[in-house]
């Protein structure tokens, strides 16, 4: 089908699908919002999530302690990204789509970009540091299960399976970031929490900011975990997790849209921090 064909069928002048469209729209505009936060805002947000996503930890726990069966634990798990959904908190891995799609098309700088990486990042780990403490002291019968599911990360040799599940924990997390991006219901939004939570915390994918929990836990349980363990886990997991989440969603996703891409690029300053006159 021609270009020319597919602006007459579309509602736009764009020669993409009108749904595309519209998903783009709310992800850019999403994405320059969250770009041009304040410092205060970043690590507040961050902070929220870190511990907001700890509910969908305590109901993994609660599970996975009776039940002992990880893939039960994990659709309790989706409680956490329902929490971070509806009270707008934010995940680090949540900013692998959002704020990418509002820097391809110009509407910040890369430096936004790494405040808000680094600041969501401390900040999540932060919360969820003080938050684990807190369930800790709730449920102290829980500490068994904590230091197990703690060693599962930490004492994984780095090899290619590790590799590819911090991948795919990236990838998971982004695409469900997506799917929440592209429909107005909110109960369409939860069923994909819900569902993202299934895959990550089910099938035990590597993800540098829930299983980090589970290690602040552990530590917080008095299990013998170094903070030096977790950070050479952490470290791979991190890089893993946005090559995942960039390279495998957000990157296909920008060059199927790439005509919006542009034209929004082509009406950008050329300074991107400047006042957009729209």
């Amino acid at each position: 089908m021609s270009e020319e064909r597919r602006r007459e069928l579309g509602e736009t002048d764009f020669p993409v699908e009108q749904h595309l469209q519209e998903a783009f729209d709310r992800t850019m505009e999403e994405g320059a919002e969250r770009l041009h936060r304040t410092v205060r805002s970043v690590v507040i947000t961050g902070m929220f999530g870190g511990m907001e996503v700890g509910l969908g930890v305590m109901a993994y726990l609660a599970v996975l302690h009776e039940t002992d069966s990880h893939l039960l634990a994990g659709l309790a798990f989706g409680i956490g990204f329902i929490a971070v959904l509806l009270a707008h908190s934010e995940l680090f891995t949540e900013d692998f789509l959002v704020p990418i799609m509002g820097l391809a098309t110009r509407q910040a700088s890369i430096w936004q970009l790494g405040k808000l990486w680094a600041g969501t990042l401390l900040a999540n780990l932060v919360g969820g540091w003080l938050f684990m403490w807190i369930v800790v002291q709730a449920f102290p019968q829980w500490s068994e299960v904590l230091e197990e599911s703690a060693r599962h990360f930490v004492d994984a040799p780095f090899t290619l399976q590790a590799v590819c599940l911090a991948v795919l924990g990236g990838s998971t997390m982004t695409l469900m970031t997506r799917m929440q991006k592209g429909t107005d219901s909110d109960i369409v939004r939860v069923v994909a929490g819900l569902a993202g939570g299934f895959l990550l915390a089910g099938l035990q994918l590597f993800h540098s900011i829930l299983d980090s929990l589970l290690v602040f836990g552990a530590i917080h349980a008095g299990a013998d975990i170094a903070l030096v363990d977790w950070l050479a886990w952490f470290g791979y997991t991190v890089l893993f997790n946005v090559l995942g989440g960039v390279a495998l969603v957000t990157a296909l996703r920008v060059v199927r849209t790439k005509e919006l891409v542009e034209h929004w690029r082509e009406q950008s300053p050329a300074d991107p921090d400047s006042r957009h006159g729209r």
